[in-house]
């Protein structure tokens, strides 16, 4: 059987040398100074990053990510990461296990699917100041021999909560804000059935609204059809496929719902310059 496991992935437990403050379910532990993660890899767990005075890119499944001070970064299980962070970085991360994060989810106001396309976060100078208390407050909790999680839980939670405060000031500035759930939804049935399913029609009658009107809300508020949104997804997992497996082109076609190799070489090509040998490569 082939291993679905697409880039190397990290538990918690192998951050624990570097921890400040940690449990089993959790672990703080501080960013300064220079840092690269040269290699892209995932976690099993939650991560929260947050930046006070920082500079560098933080690249998030192959998008790169200008880091500036007073940002929050947002990444889920399995998606897949690095960055180079400059000399003057100072930043915060808070790592969650998967059963752990489980718990406070809930507190996140939007899919998933919404952080995971839009991971970082641009902070005013108080919210970053909430935010930095409750990290601190986790910390001093976590250091504490008598620490009790539901107060770790609360405070996670908070933390969430502000998150979601703060994206719905970014929905709220948009126009035609009655789609947004739409966008969300397909975003998340992308993720699930794109492998499979590349016809337009089947996402709409998911949405239970028209092929015209999914095609007119995305192309209103995304700038894109739902067919590029389909496209993009099925992109970013064959360069998954190919920089972290030895599966062959052929494989990775058959992978992704394509009939042939020649087809899922033209299709990646014209949408990354590269094909898909010349990327693997690069």
């Amino acid at each position: 059987m082939i291993s679905m496991e697409l880039f190397p992935t990290i538990d918690i437990q192998e951050f624990r040398k570097d921890q400040l403050a940690g449990n089993q379910g959790y672990l703080y532990s501080e960013l300064r100074g220079e840092h690269h993660i040269a290699r892209p890899h995932q976690h099993h767990f939650f991560l929260l990053v947050l930046f006070d005075q920082a500079e560098g890119v933080h690249t998030i499944d192959f998008k790169d990510y200008h880091i500036d001070r007073h940002q929050i970064h947002i990444l889920f299980p399995k998606q897949v990461h690095s960055w180079k962070l400059g000399p003057n970085t100072t930043g915060f991360q808070l790592m969650v296990d998967r059963e752990y994060f489980e718990k406070f989810s809930p507190n996140f106001r939007f899919s998933f699917a919404y952080y995971q396309r839009n991971p970082v976060i641009s902070l005013s100078n108080e919210t970053f100041a909430l935010l930095y208390y409750e990290f601190n407050a986790i910390r001093k909790e976590l250091e504490d021999h008598n620490c009790v999680p539901a107060i770790i839980y609360s405070r996670t939670a908070v933390i969430a909560s502000i998150l979601s405060k703060e994206v719905q000031k970014v929905v709220q500035n948009e126009q035609n804000n009655e789609s947004n759930p739409r966008l969300l939804k397909l975003q998340e049935l992308i993720d699930i059935h794109f492998r499979h399913e590349k016809s337009v029609s089947f996402y709409a009658k998911e949405l239970n609204i028209s092929t015209p009107h999914l095609t007119k809300i995305c192309r209103q508020k995304l700038e894109v059809s739902p067919s590029q949104l389909i496209q993009q997804r099925t992109i970013l997992e064959a360069k998954r496929l190919l920089k972290a497996t030895d599966l062959s082109i052929k494989e990775i076609s058959f992978k992704l719902g394509f009939v042939d190799s020649p087809y899922f070489s033209n299709f990646f090509k014209q949408h990354t310059g590269l094909n898909p040998k010349q990327f693997r490569t690069d």
